[in-house]
């Protein structure tokens, strides 16, 4: 049985017709002109990255290359990306590519998937470019379903996932924990929407490819978390497919090590989105995926609207405002009186804690700034009269001591930030309903025999 899309997967071959032929879905996105598949380049190239793949590379590359001979229509190359293998693997690819005339090979001193896939694919003339784990731990009939949208113009780029609900996964439970828990967080704190960030299984268009592979800097794991959150701001759109995976038990990657660079690989990513090192603007333009929307012209291509998203993006400010608010109001108690001390450092941590929750939390950018920080204001008073009522009644009933004082404008302030979310969800960020638009288009499988 194979799983197929019925949306997207039809292979613009005449032979391949009965197996991928499918009725068009209207699209809500301009779509792009089919790749042209009478080009004198291959239309494919995909990028097998290796480091130290002596014993496995041989019989993945033949199965590969097997089945693009018997299932892939059109022309192909095979890049083998060695990256600083220390073994026998560039002998055997250079062997192997002498042997097999859609094989190249390339060789680079520095390891690292991102930095291969990187140089690889703006060197490549091919119209579509594609990577897989050289493994093979992704069956191999996904291949075509993840071509095909690409070749069409439908999408962007391509997806395996693992997640899905139809996939066929056979991992240990540490590694599904790690996978789950990192797109969890992708999807909460950065608002993607892709469901599987580290499939070793991706195709990306080489026009949008060449785009978008400048502005991406990791050279490792992260690099395709990275790749994806950039195309979906730029309003691309993503095709996922489903996939048979089976767990590599040889596999030398340290999966908590790859957790933990990802994690600061998304805090560099949130700050470059942030500070325009990436231009989304730009690129969305050039890329023809039309302007921002034009209310409050954010760098993403959705607002942020979840609301356990919020929460939680809004808990992480509001316990780094608190702690703020704590040593600035400390430092000022001890040569001011304590209410003015708490305005002081109520002032100051509401001004960040608007701009940050502005950014962050509900992902604005660019216009209507001076509006926002005036509302916030307004909810800074809220804060700042909840605070000072809660100090003149523990003064006005006792003779605080200064803990007594610090736990007093602790609490109120957590009562404040309360306020400060509802009033910042339901009035001071709250946009206007726009029409929606597909980022991510998840596939729609039929069963057929």
């Amino acid at each position: 049985m194979t799983l197929i899309d019925p949306a997207t997967s039809a292979l613009p071959n005449p032979a391949h017709a009965g197996h991928f032929a499918a009725p068009a879905l209207p699209l809500r996105q301009p779509r792009r002109s089919p790749v042209d598949t009478r080009t004198t380049v291959p239309v494919l190239d995909v990028t097998i990255p290796v480091h130290n793949e002596e014993k496995d590379l041989e019989e993945c590359l033949r199965r590969l290359h097997g089945h693009l001979v018997d299932t892939f229509p059109h022309t192909f190359r095979i890049t083998v990306a060695d990256n600083a293998s220390t073994d026998s693997t560039l002998k055997i690819a250079e062997r192997m590519a002498r042997e097999l005339p859609e094989l190249t090979v390339k060789r680079f001193e520095e390891k690292g998937r991102g930095n291969a896939l990187r140089q690889v694919w703006l060197a490549s003339p091919s119209p579509v470019l594609a990577y897989m784990d050289v493994d093979l731990s992704t069956d191999l009939a996904a291949l075509a379903p993840l071509l095909a949208p690409l070749i069409s113009g439908h999408s962007d780029l391509a997806i395996g996932t693992r997640l899905a609900r139809t996939s066929r996964v056979v991992r240990g439970p540490k590694r599904e924990f790690v996978s789950r828990s990192y797109n969890v967080l992708l999807h909460t704190l950065m608002g993607a929407r892709f469901s599987d960030a580290q499939c070793g299984f991706k195709a990306i268009r080489a026009d949008v490819a060449h785009q978008l592979l400048p502005h991406t800097l990791d050279n490792a794991w992260f690099f395709d978390t990275e790749l994806l959150v950039v195309a979906e701001r730029c309003g691309l759109r993503v095709h996922e497919v489903p996939v048979d995976w089976t767990d590599d038990p040889n596999s030398s990657v340290d999966v908590v090590r790859t957790a933990v660079a990802d994690l600061r690989g998304m805090a560099r990513l949130t700050r470059d989105l942030v500070t325009g090192r990436i231009p989304v603007p730009e690129l969305r333009a050039a890329l023809a995926r039309g302007p921002l929307p034009a209310s409050s012209r954010t760098s993403e291509s959705t607002p942020r609207t979840s609301l356990f998203g919020q929460l939680v993006r809004f808990g992480f400010i509001g316990a780094a405002s608190t702690v703020a608010y704590l040593l600035i109001f400390l430092f000022c108690r001890g040569f001011l009186d304590p209410q003015l001390a708490n305005f002081l450092a109520l002032i100051i941590t509401a001004i960040a804690n608007t701009a940050a929750n502005r950014r962050f939390t509900f992902g604005i950018h660019g216009g209507n700034a001076a509006r926002h920080h005036f509302e916030g204001l307004i909810v800074f008073g809220i804060g700042l009269a909840l605070t000072s009522g809660a100090l003149a009644l523990v003064h006005g009933t006792t003779t605080p001591d200064r803990w007594l004082e610090v736990a007093t404008v602790v609490g109120a302030n957590l009562a404040a930030t309360v306020a400060r979310f509802l009033l910042f969800r339901l009035w001071v960020f709250r946009r206007p309903a726009a029409p929606a638009t597909t980022i991510t288009d998840k596939t729609t499988e039929v069963a057929a025999k």
